[in-house]
């Protein structure tokens, strides 16, 4: 049977490991074994936090639909089930948007709701 050296692949598989932990502290970036599980690490983390950056951002659009609402006289979840009354469809993504960026039409939704 024929010997196989594997230095050309040992070699290849290091440096796709070492490139992606490029720009982590200390023995993550340069020792091989601490770079696999830093990267296996990373994965876990990036898995369980794509969910919470969604849940992120509807808050926060939660948050400007409130502010833009306490001054027309009407609280958050008043407006919210209003424009459910109502059967207005506009989602709070779109609710956030149109309060930062056009006022006078979220002052007119808002007149809706009421």
């Amino acid at each position: 049977m024929t010997r196989v050296k594997k230095g050309v692949n040992a070699l290849k598989s290091r440096k796709n490991i070492l490139r992606k932990v490029k720009g982590y502290r200390f023995g993550r970036s340069t020792k091989e074994r601490q770079a696999t599980e830093a990267i296996f690490h990373a994965g876990a983390y990036s898995f369980a936090h794509r969910k919470d950056k969604k849940g992120d951002a509807r808050r926060l659009w939660n948050v400007k639909i409130s502010y833009a609402a306490k001054p027309l006289g009407i609280s958050y979840s008043k407006l919210m089930g209003g424009l459910k009354k109502k059967n207005i469809l506009l989602d709070r993504k779109i609710l956030s948007i149109l309060a930062a960026e056009s006022p006078k039409t979220f002052e007119k939704i808002v007149e809706m709701a009421k």
